[in-house]
Order: structure tokens, then sequence, then C-alpha cells
């Protein structure tokens, strides 16, 4: 395998992190807690859940498409295959959905949508030596790394880039209008308020977790009004978390070392490859991360099907120009820095603490859902889908609450 160079490293990682074109794709991978369907708190049997899983985990096993795969801590993750409408995408997800559904629940299991397992820290499940390496990169500054491998689960939306033009449905404002929406997204879909049995304080514990885990691979990047050059800068000056090596070996990385200096060379360390540099690029989590789509990596996992709301509302606010113009619109009070067109990291804290108790990320989130309706209204998308978000607005946005209300009024009554 041939070492890099710097100009090679950075040409690579344009061109595998932008694939420009006209934002036409979409697509969802939800998270699921697994926790066993009589008593939440006991540890998931794995072996019963392998054999349940067994029939849905071959290439092509699920009829739309989807793809299985599990996290470290046992969480499943269902992603749907890239489709051409939001109905489509939406569709072939839900429809994958219920098959795994019944799968675990004849297992006596069940799928949970929370962003933190709120009773235990599972123990990990899976025992490749990149997973060992990653848990002990994550242990040298505290609990948070391995709480968010192990015991988190989210909502993932995928959409296109978009094209090289300077207008709404260019890369620069595209990048720009998915991180003026995340803090909105974190606040409305906020849903894990609890920890280990007990409320932590913040509405989206899952969120307050990354935020404390890493700031270099963690938060967004610095802006910069080229995309580009703020995720190369960003990617490269993260920390390497590991050193991919023998399946048997120790592939812990030296103390401190980022990407940018393992190019410039490390005594006794061998010289990075385009594979290593592909391997770093995946273990970085931004809200907003772009891996060929946007992948947008803020929201909460939500409970039974309202992942739907939030795929929904992000893939409008994207994708439609009116929306877009307005969500921007909305989310002027969150950027009030002229020479920042971006949410401070101060708004990202609010949302993941307070979520719409706090005024300013309320009215913007009331803001995007009315625009998003509007155009779902005009643009003949199948009725379920406005249904779907129009409910969630009701039951949640409307009222000022977030999903983790829910949660911290029922274990107020217990």
């Amino acid at each position: 395998m041939t070492a890099l160079t710097l100009d090679e490293a950075e040409a690579h990682v344009r061109a595998v992190s932008f694939r420009t074109g006209p934002a036409e794709r979409i697509g969802v991978v939800t998270e699921w807690l697994v926790q066993d369907r009589r008593d939440p708190g006991l540890p998931t049997p794995v072996d019963r859940l392998n054999a349940a899983l067994a029939p849905l985990e071959g290439t092509g096993a699920l009829p739309g498409g989807s793809g299985l795969t599990r996290g470290p801590g046992g969480q499943l993750r269902l992603s749907s295959p890239p489709a051409r409408s939001l109905g489509a995408c939406v569709g072939t997800a839900a429809a994958d959905l219920a098959l795994l559904r019944d799968a675990v629940e004849q297992a006596g299991l069940t799928l949970v949508g929370r962003g933190l397992d709120p009773y235990r820290e599972p123990p990990r499940v899976l025992d490749h030596p990149r997973h060992r390496a990653m848990e002990r990169y994550f242990d040298r500054e505290g609990p948070w790394g391995r709480d968010m491998l192990r015991r988190t689960a989210s909502v993932r939306i995928d959409l296109d880039p978009g094209d090289d033009s300077r207008g709404l449905g260019g890369h620069r404002s595209r990048w720009d209008l998915a991180h003026r929406i995340g803090p909105v997204l974190v606040a409305a879909f906020a849903n894990s308020p609890v920890q280990d049995g007990w409320p932590t304080g913040w509405l989206s514990s899952r969120q307050e977790i990354r935020i404390r885990t890493d700031a270099g691979r963690t938060r967004p990047p610095r802006h910069h009004p080229d995309p580009w050059e703020a995720w190369t800068r960003y990617a490269l000056d993260a920390r390497v978390m590991y050193v991919p090596g023998d399946l048997d070996g120790d592939w812990t990385a030296p103390l401190g070392l980022t990407f940018r200096a393992w190019l410039r060379g490390v005594p006794g360390l061998r010289p990075p490859t385009r594979a290593d540099l592909d391997h770093h690029l995946g273990t970085l989590f931004p809200p907003v991360a772009p891996r060929g789509p946007l992948e947008l990596r803020m929201t909460d996992a939500q409970d039974g099907d309202d992942w739907i709301a939030p795929t929904v509302l992000a893939a409008t606010l994207l994708n439609d120009t009116g929306a877009a113009d307005a969500a921007y619109a909305a989310t002027e009070p969150l950027c009030p820095d002229p020479r920042r067109p971006v949410p401070s990291h101060d708004v990202w804290l609010r949302a993941a603490r307070d979520g719409l108790d706090d005024q300013v990320l309320a009215k913007a989130a009331r803001a995007c859902f009315a625009a998003a309706d509007s155009a779902l209204a005009a643009s003949g998308t199948p009725a379920v889908l406005r249904h779907a978000l129009n409910d969630f607005a009701e039951r949640h946005t409307e009222r000022g609450r977030s999903p983790a209300h829910d949660h911290l009024d029922a274990l107020r009554r217990t």
C-alpha cells in the first residue's frame, strides 16, 4: 500500500466527502435499543437476538434493500437504500422496519426508540480490534465516549450535498442550512432525559454526551465559506483513534496524534495510506457529516414511528426551495453574528439541555414545521407523510414540548 502525501490526502477527503450534483436522493437510518419486552432493565440475551435476526442479516434479506447492522452496545441499525423521493424512502424503511420489529418481538424482545438507554450501560458486543481501540481512546478522557458507543441511538437523515451553484440548491447553502436547522432538530426531537433511572437535567442527554466527547470529532467544524475547506481541515486535524493492523493485534494510536501529524511522519510508526484515511473519516461524528451525502446525525432515536417526522422535516426543509428559504429566515435568531451564518456552540448546548423550553428555539421550530407543512401541501407528497409531521407537531412542537417531556412526566408519576 502506498503512503499518502498531504496534497493527496486533501484531494481524497474532498473527493469522497462532497459528491456534488442535483439534490435528489434521500435515505434514513434508524437506530434502536433492544430491550426485554417484560423487563427493560434486564440484559438483552444475545443468543436469542442472534437467532431472531439471522434470516434478516444477509445481503438482500430485507425486501426493500435496507441494510441491518449492529452498534457496539448491541443497538440495531436499519439503513434504507437511497431513494429518489421522500415517499419511496419512508415507505421502504417502514416496510423493512416492520419485518425487523416482528422478528425481534417473536424473540420476546422489543425495539426502543430512545436517544439513550435509560436503565444500564450494555456490554460491548462487537470485539473487532477497531472497537477495542476506540473504547480505549475514549476512556482516556472519561465515560462519555463509552456511553456514546454503547448506549445511544439516533435517527440519521442522508441528503445529497447539492450542486456547485451559489443558490439554495448549492452545496454551500445546503451545508449552512443543515447546520442552522441542526439545533432545531435537537430541541424538537430531544428524547433522552434519563440515565440510570434518573433525570440528567438535559432533554437530549445523548447530545450532551456527544458534546463532552472529543470536541475535535463530535462538534461542527469551524465555519468557512468553502465547506470543502472546512471539512478537510477538520478531518486532518482530528486525532487518530486507531492504527489498523492485524486482526489479532493492538490498534491503539499514539496519544494525541492527528492525521495531519501522521502524514508528516512519526518515528516508529508506518506512514498512513488511503485506507487509513478512510478509516479515520469513519470515526468523525459531527452533527452534519459529509460522506458523499450529507449525514444529519443530530436527532435522538424516536418512539414507534415518530422517526418519520424528523425525516420528513429535514428532507423538506433542505430539498424544497420555498421551505429552505423559510427555514433560513426562521433560524436567523439562532445566528446573530453576521460573520458566522451558523449557530454557535452555545445554541447547540441550549438545544440539548432545554429543548423547546428555550423560547427562541421553540419559535424557530414552529416556523420550520409550518414551512415544511406548506411545502408538502403544494408538492403532492403522500398525505401520510404530512399527517406524520403534523401529528408529531400537535403532540409536541405546538405545545412547546419535546418527546423527553413525556418520559419525565412518566418518571414523576412512578
